[in-house]
């Protein structure tokens, strides 16, 4: 099978540090948190456990027509196919994401300023390329091995934070969108999967990603709060587009096309959805997901100083609550 890839043009200066003195010691100290909890895939992932594939992955709650008539005409056989199949897809956006992250952090390391922000970058591209890597092992090991492919919002989130030239605006869209809706799915994910290695896998990434916050909220409210007039309005504007393309999600149109739903049926799983989002009526596991991502990002954006009265309305057009 030929290795897929796909170009992205990326402009950024590199800042080569001359001197290296501990000028940011919040920042040095999750440094050396990253150092002392570094973990392997291989040693600290029990693989052997054992895994019942007709059940299924993930807790049925948290596919699209669960509780609908599309989900009572399936047979109990068609249920764990399309779990199985579910999962696939699912682990396969948080892999091409966790795959954006590394090369994004990569950047990062290159053009954020200051020795102790380039030393932890430096170890924010190791998690991220475990994160890769453990991923990839599930996928490969207690799945059938593919992968769907990469497209949608996914695709153009990521394009464009590795073409911004802005390590600030890299880190707006990926430690305060991205990983905040990381965080959330591998939390619910680490709590409901059926498969104990998923959750056990799920549990590893997320130690890793309460640092990967850290240096948005050690690193931008300084900036935030000394930007000009125009570079605010930038972070601001930069935010809610990142939060657009997030918060309107995706959808496994080629899982159901795979289990034989026509595109009527699709039309109307997709008019099922957005209905029960709006009328507030969805299962147990979506509305957690919901106020555990909407919760994290108001907080991570007010606590950097992103949230302003000019960018509020379009908040509260996504859905997000911003009173106190």
């Amino acid at each position: 099978m030929p290795v897929e890839s796909h170009p992205v043009t990326a402009r950024h200066d590199t800042r080569f540090e001359h001197a290296y003195p501990v000028e940011a010691p919040d920042l040095r100290s999750l440094y050396e948190k990253a150092k002392r909890d570094q973990w392997n895939v291989s040693r600290d992932i029990d693989w052997t456990q054992p895994f019942d594939i007709e059940q299924g992955v993930l807790a049925d709650e948290m596919m699209d027509i669960y509780g609908t008539p599309f989900w009572d005409r399936l047979t109990p056989a068609e249920r764990g196919d399309l779990n199985m199949r579910f999962a696939n897809w699912r682990l396969g956006v948080l892999l091409y994401g966790e795959h954006g992250a590394m090369l994004l952090c990569s950047q990062l390391v290159e053009c954020v300023q200051g020795q102790d922000a380039k030393l932890f970058q430096s170890t924010q591209v190791a998690d991220e390329a475990r994160h890769n890597e453990v991923l990839q092992r599930y996928i490969d090991l207690r799945l059938d091995g593919e992968i769907y492919p990469v497209g949608g919002n996914v695709r153009e989130i990521f394009d464009t934070l590795l073409g911004t030239s802005s390590w600030y605006l890299k880190t707006i869209g990926l430690q305060l969108v991205a990983e905040t809706f990381a965080v959330s799915l591998f939390r619910m994910l680490a709590e409901s999967s059926k498969d104990a290695v998923l959750r056990q896998v799920c549990r590893r990434i997320l130690q890793d990603e309460a640092r990967h916050m850290g240096f948005a909220m050690l690193s931008l409210p300084d900036l935030v709060g000394q930007a000009t007039d125009a570079e605010h309005r930038e972070m601001e504007d930069f935010a809610v587009w990142a939060l657009g393309r997030t918060l309107a999600g995706t959808f496994p149109l080629p899982v159901y096309q795979e289990m034989g739903f026509s595109k009527a049926d699709l039309d109307e799983i997709k008019q099922f959805r957005r209905d029960r989002a709006a009328g507030g009526d969805e299962t147990a596991f979506r509305k957690y997901f919901r106020r555990d991502l909407h919760d994290g990002l108001v907080r991570n954006l007010r606590k950097v100083g992103l949230i302003t009265d000019r960018i509020a309305p379009s908040l509260e057009g996504f859905g997000l609550k911003l009173a106190a």
